[in-house]
């Protein structure tokens, strides 16, 4: 729908963000005193025209008691108030939330109180007690620092200007654009505009396009729209991919005297059939002693990617690779990730590795970590790796093959694989016990035609194949963590970065243990083991039911976040006291850093200072949400270009979120998330019930509730804003 504009003409020169600017002036020393005289020399005003403005603006900041006239015509910061900095969480209907560390919990911020601050932007807020509800709420007085000014949206063609009508819901403000500043947009384009300046009296941003992606639902246009929402890129500079191109790839015969040579020993890889970068390889040796040599091969990245490059730079500014629905955004050129860096079957490859002897009880005997050179014997897909696992034999079945043709395996891989898989077992078995929670949850997949238009959707659900590669995976993660974090009996003091995951927040268990109630269900938070104990039966009891992936979403939602850091506390959901990226150099540049710091401490290096590892964790950690966030939405788009197709269909859904002004219904057979607007619900009059996550009809009391299984229809799709709108046909 086409949003109304309302332009606030100028009267006279009028002067740039002058709140922000006056409690600027007064913050610099909150002691001293001054008047309009003053301000206005400091902000260069002159004219008497501006003088007023600023007269009148000290008027109505001490009328609403942000400053105080200490003395006639004389101001300052009111120190009364009580104010914070923290960061805003839009909400779609143009309210926010003000998140600071002084509070327990956000803050509301109504939508007149935001003073131009947009999502996740840095704010000094004013926090304070409504006088009837006594509730707390924030009123935003400073914008310190912008998250973003570059937004996708559409634009819009007036006769002589435009708006850009922002594709996020959480920025409420439609972005002015002059003539001048079209760079040849048209009426109806997709864009990315950027925000140049927001007058003080003006109500819309001002801002220029800087970029024309194409016509909305233009299937190019919309994916690159959703990495560009993020600040995401979707190709290499020249520059980076000709440093890739010139990096020299024979592997000499000096640079493998420098390596243990481990090109004799059986190996393969396990991935997905599409796969075409290859980070790591499994290799399998028994012993004369009855123990076995496991080898857990990484791409050595950091031998081809050298610090203080054009290449080095923009893998650190990517930090991952982005996976969306019909494609990747590698974080390396394809020359590296798909290519000289990728363990391909039947190529010798530089490697860093993880070697482990372990006996039949999974128990690691001795380790050792290095730099190798190494030769991959063959390629499986998880579907190959899983026939050898449930037929125990070799003998490899046509329709899960990656040549589409039955073939017989290696006598010694099946051994190497069904030995593997029985080690993985006894290993995820042992991480149960210690608390590990385990969220093996459905992923949603399409079967796209050549034009990258979905025909079909299927569930991948991981099998034992795909936990064989995770259990060796996470054991190298572990003991590289503890190899550099934990020796002589005590914690190191060496830098490290460590993937990191707290305890989940007990509020959080508290409102999931409400809603899951609903259903029969319920959760145990009296001690560490017997929360995660509670959780993982509340998982496996839910799996295959058609609430299944709402209470999976919702308890993932009530754990901690997992991130990066210099600081260890250990990691809740997997139950390791240390842990760290280590298997895949690839698509994720913490585990280039840990490769780096790991060879460092191996050559007997000092610890390099923390801080600036704390920073690239950082940014590490927020490049990872981001690239999860797009990952999301082209789901979403994706799912909604699906459902264009089946607007005659019924389908059965379950209730999976409930708000104020709809209801949320998940459909059981392919995910797709729609609304239902209470509006549109016509044999009743319904109001919405917090406490009990539900709808309730005034004449009839009829109760419509989180988790009931419903029957919609497709009313309406939108591409571009990635929504469903359903009609509820019966509950």
């Amino acid at each position: 729908m086409t949003r109304k504009k309302k332009i606030y003409k100028k009267k006279g020169k009028v002067i740039k963000d002058l709140t922000r600017n006056i409690f600027k002036i007064l913050n610099e020393d909150s002691n001293k005193n001054y008047n309009y005289k003053q301000i206005a020399a400091k902000l260069k005003v002159s004219d008497t025209d501006g003088k007023n403005q600023i007269i009148k603006k000290l008027a109505e900041l001490t009328a609403n008691q942000k400053i105080k006239e200490v003395d006639r015509g004389k101001y300052q910061i009111n120190e009364d108030r009580k104010y914070h900095i923290g960061t805003l969480d839009a909400t779609s209907n143009g309210n926010a939330y003000f998140i600071s560390d002084d509070f327990e919990h956000d803050i509301f911020v109504p939508s007149v109180n935001l003073g131009k601050g947009l999502h996740n932007d840095t704010v000094k807020a004013y926090v304070y007690k409504k006088r009837r509800s006594n509730k707390l709420e924030a009123d935003v007085v400073e914008i310190i620092d912008r998250a973003k000014t570059e937004f996708v949206g559409v634009l819009q063609m007036n006769k002589n200007f435009g708006f850009v009508i922002p594709d996020s819901n959480k920025m409420y403000a439609d972005i002015f654009i002059s003539q001048s500043k079209l760079n040849g947009a048209e009426d109806g384009d997709k864009v990315v505009a950027k925000m140049t300046d927001w007058p003080e009296n003006s109500k819309n941003p001002f801002g220029k396009i800087t970029q024309v992606l194409g016509r909305p639902g233009d299937h190019d246009t919309e994916i690159h729209s959703i990495l560009l929402e993020y600040g995401l890129p979707y190709e290499f500079p020249t520059e980076v991919e000709k440093e890739a191109s010139e990096l020299p790839i024979e592997i000499t015969k000096e640079e493998i005297a420098k390596r243990r040579d481990m090109r004799g020993d059986l190996t393969f890889t396990i991935d997905p059939k599409d796969a075409k970068d290859f980070d790591d390889a499994l290799s399998f040796t028994k012993l004369e002693n009855g123990n076995y040599e496991i080898g857990i091969h990484i791409a050595d990245v950091s031998h081809y990617l050298q610090p203080k490059t054009i290449l080095d730079d923009e893998a650190y500014d990517r930090a991952t690779s982005v996976y969306l629905v019909d494609r990747v955004v590698p974080m390396l050129p394809e020359m590296l990730s798909n290519g000289v860096c990728s363990l391909r079957p039947n190529e010798e490859k530089l490697t860093f590795s993880a070697v482990f002897e372990m006996n039949d009880k999974a128990q690691v005997i001795n380790q050792w970590f290095g730099r190798t050179v190494t030769y991959s014997d063959k390629r499986f897909a998880y579907e190959e790796a899983q026939a050898i696992i449930e037929n125990k034999n070799n003998i490899i079945p046509a329709d899960v093959s990656l040549t589409g043709e039955a073939y017989e395996v290696d006598e010694q891989i099946v051994e190497a694989t069904l030995k593997l898989d029985e080690l993985a077992k006894k290993m995820r078995k042992k991480r149960m016990k210690s608390g590990a929670i385990s969220f093996d949850r459905v992923e949603v997949k399409f079967e796209l035609d050549e034009n990258a238009n979905p025909t079909g959707v299927f569930f991948k659900e991981a099998k034992d194949a795909n936990k064989l590669i995770e259990e060796f995976m996470l054991l190298a993660n572990k003991k590289v963590a503890e190899f550099i974090g934990f020796s002589g009996g005590k914690p190191s003091k060496k830098t490290f970065v460590y993937r990191v995951h707290d305890e989940p927040d007990v509020e959080k268990l508290a409102s999931l243990q409400n809603i899951v109630s609903k259903f029969g269900y319920k959760i145990n938070t009296e001690t560490r083991q017997k929360t995660s104990d509670s959780l993982n039966k509340l998982l496996s009891d839910v799996h295959g039911k058609g609430e299944a992936n709402m209470v999976e979403t919702l308890a993932i939602r009530s754990m901690s976040k997992a991130e990066y850091t210099t600081q260890n506390i250990g990691h809740y959901g997997l139950a390791f006291d240390y842990y760290s990226h280590f298997t895949s150099p690839i698509r994720r540049y913490p585990d280039v850093m840990t490769h780096r710091l790991l060879q460092h401490y191996l050559d007997g290096g000092n610890s390099p200072k923390a801080e600036i590892y704390e920073d690239k964790c950082k940014h590490s950690s927020k490049m990872e949400e981001l690239a999860s966030k797009a990952e999301r939405d082209s789901i979403k788009y994706m799912q909604v270009k699906y459902m264009q197709d089946h607007k005659d269909q019924e389908f059965e859904g379950v209730i999976s979120g409930v708000t104020e002004w709809g209801i949320y219904v998940e459909i059981k057979s392919n995910k797709c998330e729609g609304m239902v607007r209470i509006k549109d619900i016509k044999d009743d009059y319904y109001i919405f019930d917090e406490k009990q996550y539900a709808v309730i009809g005034q004449s009839t009391k009829n109760m419509i509730q989180l988790g009931d299984e419903v029957v919609v229809k497709v009313k309406h799709t939108d591409l571009e804003r990635k929504h469903l709108d359903f009609n509820l046909i019966s509950h």
